[in-house]
């Protein structure tokens, strides 16, 4: 490739980043498709490929890519949202190559479809928290009674739980405070993030009491500075069961990174952020 190519590659990528930074990752596919049609084919052809990964994946799948990219000397691009509004931008034609989601039923769906190379591998299954930042009246160990408590001593601000509407962890939460009787009268204090991510960011600040998030999330040196939590029981909600697939457009770039994926020191850092890892 030449110099101007390659010039127009990293251009082209410094203005993906900027204008990620500015309207969200969860449209960052939109600069993707336009970078598409304006780039010379060689120079297409040469981007790292793009993958698709629910929220709590943040740290985790950045970590895993990082050592990707120094083994591999090959980098791919992440782009982090909630797994129903990522299913929703692979069938509206987003340029993903992989797609990390928080409930296999997306997958299935997108198997069902005809968009995937099969039906995928489970890679892991989640756990929610109940977390809260230093200094609320919210004890995470007392677990969602403790949280009842507040409610009934009318001390709630806001709550904060990722949206169940397209956010696996959003309706895992929601599960969690049904069984428990609590959903009803949360509803005037609830803030709803796009994902498990921003959830998380809201139940850190402003008055929030806290939140429940995702357990990979909590984990993170960020999180455990700023505040504490408990894991919510299993018993509480169905299963998050996490699936990985590989995308009809998928290059051999994405092939090599999804084999990369299932290899022990990949499997080692979803460990370590609180994945159930499936035994091979």
């Amino acid at each position: 490739m030449g110099s101007r190519q390659q010039s127009c590659v990293a251009g082209w990528e410094s203005r993906i980043g900027t204008v990620s930074h500015l309207v969200g990752q969860s449209l960052r596919w939109v600069v993707a498709i336009g970078l598409l049609l304006v780039m010379p084919l060689e120079a297409a052809a040469q981007r790292p490929p793009l993958i698709a990964a629910a929220a709590d994946l943040n740290v985790a799948l950045t970590e895993i890519a990082d050592r990707f990219a120094r083994e591999q000397g090959q980098r791919v691009d992440l782009v982090f949202g909630s797994s129903g509004t990522l299913a929703r931008q692979i069938r509206e034609g987003a340029p993903f190559e992989i797609f990390l989601c928080a409930d296999e039923e997306f997958v299935e769906q997108l198997a069902g479809a005809g968009l995937t190379r099969d039906e995928g591998t489970l890679y892991g299954i989640g756990r929610v928290v109940i977390f809260a930042p230093r200094g609320s009246p919210l004890v995470p160990s007392t677990g969602l009674d403790g949280l009842a408590r507040l409610i009934s001593a009318g001390r709630m601000t806001r709550f904060a739980i990722a949206n169940p509407a397209h956010a696996p962890y959003g309706r895992a939460a929601e599960a969690a405070l049904r069984k428990r009787g609590l959903w009803e009268s949360l509803q005037p204090h609830l803030v709803l993030g796009e994902n498990v991510a921003q959830a998380a960011q809201f139940a850190t600040t402003g008055n929030a009491v806290g939140g429940i998030i995702a357990y990979s999330l909590a984990l993170t040196p960020n999180l455990q500075a700023r505040g504490t939590f408990a894991l919510i029981p299993e018993t509480d909600h169905p299963p998050l069961r996490q699936r990985m697939v590989l995308l009809k457009r998928a290059g051999q770039v994405a092939e090599r990174f999804y084999r990369y994926l299932e290899q022990p020191a990949a499997r080692a850092i979803l460990r370590r952020y609180g994945f159930v890892v499936p035994q091979q």
